[in-house]
This record gives C-alpha cells, structure tokens and sequence, in this order.
C-alpha cells in the first residue's frame, strides 16, 4: 500500500517555504511519497482536493502549511494524520512519526 504526505500549501505563506527546505527530505527518510499541492496549481488542487474536503469540509481548521498523512492517495484513499503548522525539522519529524506509529 502505498503512504504519502500531501503537503497543502499557498505560494505566498512565508512558513510553508520555510518548511519546504526539509519536509519532503523528512518524509521520504520515513518511507514515505511527498506529493506538494499548492492552492494556486488548480490541476493538482483538483486533484487531491477530495482528501482535503474530507479532513477540512469548509477549509476553516486548516493550518499553512498542512500536511495530510494518507494510504492510497491515488484510489481509495485513508487519511492516517495530519500534522498542520510550521516546525523545526526534528519536530516535524516526530509528528510525522507520531503519526505512522499510531496507525500501525
């Protein structure tokens, strides 16, 4: 089964582009696939934006950048976790962590 981050972002969120320096590194050191979808990409917005409305129906609880953990993003999708907000690369990394270890 394939896991992967889904890291929902905006082109002008200073803290997403902070996060950007490492996230996808952190992610794939764990096993995971780093899909990046920023708000302003309609074609990948469109395209993942069914998981997002599953975990924010009205986008108000959303944190920038936010990071959906997930089984099966391309079919029958299975939302594991969320990790939301901005944070240190070791930080960030024991959420995704977190994240994985309860699904487990």
């Amino acid at each position: 089964m394939e896991r992967a981050v889904i890291k929902f972002s905006s082109e002008d969120c200073g803290i997403c582009h902070k996060m950007s320096f490492y996230d996808q590194k952190v992610s794939e050191e764990l096993g995971l696939q780093f899909i990046d979808v920023k708000m302003q990409d309609t074609a990948t917005y469109r395209k993942y934006r069914k998981i997002l409305l599953t975990q924010y129906p009205d986008k108000s609880e959303m944190g920038w950048p936010t990071y959906l953990i997930c089984d099966s993003p391309e079919g029958e999708f299975k939302i594991l976790g969320e990790v939301k907000g901005g944070h240190p690369k070791g930080e960030f990394r024991n959420k995704l962590q977190a994240v994985l270890d309860a699904s487990d």
